[in-house]
């Protein structure tokens, strides 16, 4: 089948990921966004950096279920939810309530890790041989708990890794200690996965490869798409009222994605969870690996300039200002991880992930609107899936079938 012309409405990892494969598969191909790849203003700009091949675990469990009523009342708790806003959440809260169920996580979990096993190799074969290639880092992922019974306790997730051969090294306070000396008294227990990748800088990696989509004919419009109108030739409406014509339209805004799938016919269940970072800098120090703080919620990435505490959620919309508590809570974290150490506190950062009640990304399209192609809802794991979600679109774009069961994901399963 000939290839077309494509749109893709929205420029952030997962947009960035769809255009160059299109791209390399002979498509003419637009990429808008109102803002430059790689800004502050993306969501892509200020994740963890993670490529997280162990994430395999839906965020609603039965154990969160139970827990998330005194977690919203502790203030230091890594749970953050501005009440005005609780009733326009109650259409996602409740489906996202319900996906706790036990046959419902053991489901979603299988889903997860059909889009995440492969996470570093479908990056490399994305960006190997291009500028974003330098910005892919390998080595090892270290869970911090503040004991052996903290650990033990989470055997669901421990289970559902091990079922998908995610099986870690255990390490006891001396483990820890022989790797990072700097690591504080208040973590005894830890958990190390190998073959593990992240990024030295996210934004970076995302501008890398943004440019060499555009050095290689791909075409980027700055503006903001406001509407979608599938039919026998896609269309989509520009902020000045321009209209644009395309064979195939894919929809990768991220958490503003929900309003657009509604033009289009889709009612998708979409939320914006709101993630914060802190950069740290440090003349002596630099991590030898990622952590992930477990009982704070948050990573610390090793990056080009900075060390990155990334983490933490909030349920606010997509317009409120950032809060104050979810920075100072992630500093709060750093300074028990490293009580011997000082940091120069740098920038801090919101951004809005994109997030299903089922932890699921929407890929695909509808049978109404068939040439207007899904790919958001990546929540904390957008990073780590872009270039499969890439992969897999472009497939659907040529009426190809991808080598994966992709009802999970329908748009219309909401």
């Amino acid at each position: 089948m000939a290839t077309g012309i494509a749109l893709i409405a929205g420029a952030g990892i997962t947009g960035v990921c769809v255009a160059e494969w299109l791209r390399r598969d002979g498509w003419s191909v637009t990429l808008i966004d109102p803002v430059q790849p790689g800004s502050p203003e993306q969501t892509s700009y200020g994740n963890a950096g993670l490529l997280s091949r162990i994430s395999v675990m839906p965020i609603a469990t039965q154990s969160l279920v139970r827990q998330l009523p005194s977690m919203l009342r502790d203030p230091n708790s890594p749970l953050f939810m501005r009440w005005s806003y609780l009733p326009r959440l109650l259409p996602w809260l409740v489906p996202f309530l319900r996906s706790a169920r036990a046959e419902r996580v053991e489901e979603i979990s299988a889903a997860l890790a059909a889009l995440t096993f492969d996470a570093n190799e479908q990056h490399l074969a994305l960006v190997r041989g291009t500028p974003a290639e330098a910005f892919i880092r390998k080595g090892n992922l270290v869970s911090l708990y503040r004991d052996r019974q903290a650990y033990d306790g989470d055997v669901l997730t421990s289970r559902t890794r091990e079922k998908f051969g995610l099986v870690p090294e255990l390490l006891d306070r001396k483990g820890i200690l022989d790797r990072d000396p700097s690591i504080g008294s208040a973590y005894q227990f830890a958990t190390v996965f190998d073959d593990y990748c992240w990024l030295s800088s996210p934004a970076a990696y995302l501008a890398a490869l943004f440019e060499h989509f555009l050095r290689n004919g791909g075409c980027f419009r700055r503006s903001r798409v406001v509407s979608l109108e599938p039919g026998t030739v896609a269309r989509l409406t520009l902020e000045d009222g321009e209209t644009l014509t395309a064979d195939t339209i894919v929809l990768a805004s991220g958490a503003w994605s929900k309003t657009l799938a509604r033009s289009a016919g889709v009612r998708v269940r979409l939320e914006a969870e709101r993630g914060y970072h802190v950069e740290l800098h440090s003349n002596g120090y630099r991590a030898p690996q990622p952590y992930f703080v477990m009982d704070a919620k948050f990573v610390l990435t090793p990056m080009d300039h900075a060390l990155r505490a990334a983490g933490v959620a909030e349920f606010g919309g997509l317009d409120a200002p950032p809060s104050k508590r979810p920075v100072e809570l992630i500093k709060e974290g750093v300074r028990r991880v490293y009580p011997g150490l000082k940091f120069e506190i740098g920038q801090s950062w919101m951004g809005n992930r994109p997030t299903t009640p089922d932890s699921l990304p929407v890929i695909g399209a509808t049978e109404g609107a068939p040439n207007i192609l899904h790919a958001y809802g990546g929540q904390h794991i957008g990073l780590t899936i872009g270039a499969k979600v890439g992969r897999i679109v472009a497939d659907l774009a040529r009426r190809r079938r991808p080598n994966l069961d992709l009802r999970p994901y329908r748009p219309d399963r909401f």
